[in-house]
């Protein structure tokens, strides 16, 4: 069984066990965390697709870890003028391990 889940204004397709990084989430290592809006769920050949939402389905998780992700850096120059800058930038983010799937 899967699942295609919208947090942080992006989709991940998660299933049982598994470990995904997302952005930053409230909340400390060990905490459980509920994604209500579940967009598709797929199992055994059968496929529900929401509109906009699977209706009575909602997906589970635990927080494993809080933390930081790789620094990305924004450089702008324009040639022959004396100008550049430079910008970093380093996103938030929370890794989640899936522990159920809970179907409508």
């Amino acid at each position: 069984m899967f699942a295609v889940i919208k947090t942080g204004g992006k989709q991940y397709r998660v299933a049982a066990d598994e470990k995904i990084t997302i952005e930053k989430l409230p909340g400390a290592a060990g905490d459980s965390v509920t994604f209500p809006e579940v967009v598709l769920l797929g199992r055994d050949g059968a496929t529900d697709i929401g509109a906009p939402f699977v209706a009575g389905a909602s997906v589970t998780g635990e927080i494993v870890e809080q933390g930081r992700g790789a620094k990305v850096i924004s450089f702008k120059k324009r040639r022959r003028q004396n100008s550049k800058r430079k910008k970093g930038h380093r996103q938030d983010l929370t890794i989640v391990r899936i522990t159920g799937i809970v179907a409508g």
